[in-house]
């Protein structure tokens, strides 16, 4: 095995470690020290129709399904991408052949789930509470990245001029629909003024990681300058993961604990 790949092994092996122990510290936390994130479990509830037998009419009603364990899936976004980084060691082999044509599988996988968990609990925060909103989300947001799955398997082992930019075209659309959702509920009141700096905080990062993660994959199929490697690339996912989950982790994690 060539060196590089070998670096970049090792390279998933540390940033794996990385995200283990902040999952691990914040499951501690949310478990055993800090009450508060341990009580903030919002209510997911379900919309349905009933007939009101007086008015002979159908009546929108709830219940309540559950309350979500919001400090535990915090850390669990975290574990996820641990795990994965930690297959990828384990499967080193399949993962080389796989970088050679220009494809991660294991990549978009992890981003399918733990993403997914982020925007979810991201939008409980905004107040998104009926479970058929938040199944959508998830939904929504895992199918974003599996086109970006679709993408690199489309075009592996492309050449520049010949990319077939379909799937990246429709991910997109699928990876703004969930921000519509939470922006609506954002600015539902138009007192923006008493919206929480740790929500412009969450909105800001995530709005950065959400345009960053495109733009690498862009500049990896146009092959602009450093890009023109493949592994370039993959090294700048795998640093945008460990930094976009840890800031947004822990800025979460804050906004649970807000009154």
């Amino acid at each position: 095995m060539e060196i590089k790949f070998k670096k970049l092994i090792r390279f998933n092996l540390i940033m794996g470690f990385f995200h283990l122990i902040q999952g691990i510290a914040m499951l501690f936390l949310a478990t055993s020290v800090i009450q508060k994130i341990g009580e903030f479990q919002p209510s997911i509830v379900q919309f349905y129709q009933t007939l009101n037998p007086e008015t002979r009419s159908l009546e929108v009603t709830s219940k309540v399904l559950f309350d979500l364990p919001f400090g535990i899936l915090v850390a669990s976004f975290l574990l996820i991408s641990a795990i994965a980084h930690g297959l990828i060691v384990l499967n080193k082999d399949r993962y080389v052949a796989d970088l050679k044509i220009g494809l991660n599988r294991f990549r978009w996988f992890e981003y399918a789930l733990s993403s997914s968990i982020m925007i979810v609990l991201i939008a409980t925060l905004f107040g998104i509470y009926d479970i058929a909103s938040l199944v959508l989300i998830f939904i929504v947001n895992a199918s974003m990245n599996l086109f970006g799955l679709d993408m690199e398997e489309l075009n592996a082992g492309f050449t520049k001029g010949k990319v077939n930019w379909g799937p990246f075209i429709w991910g997109s659309l699928a990876g703004i629909a969930p921000w519509i959702a939470i922006f609506l509920y954002m600015t539902g009141t138009g007192n923006y003024d008493q919206v929480p700096w740790f929500v412009w905080a969450i909105v800001g990062t995530y709005f950065v990681a959400f345009n960053t993660f495109p733009i690498n994959m862009i500049a990896q199929y146009l092959k602009l300058g450093k890009w023109k490697d493949y592994l370039y690339g993959e090294r700048f996912y795998i640093i945008l993961s460990l930094a976009a989950k840890s800031i947004l982790a822990w800025l979460v994690l804050f906004g649970a604990m807000q009154p």
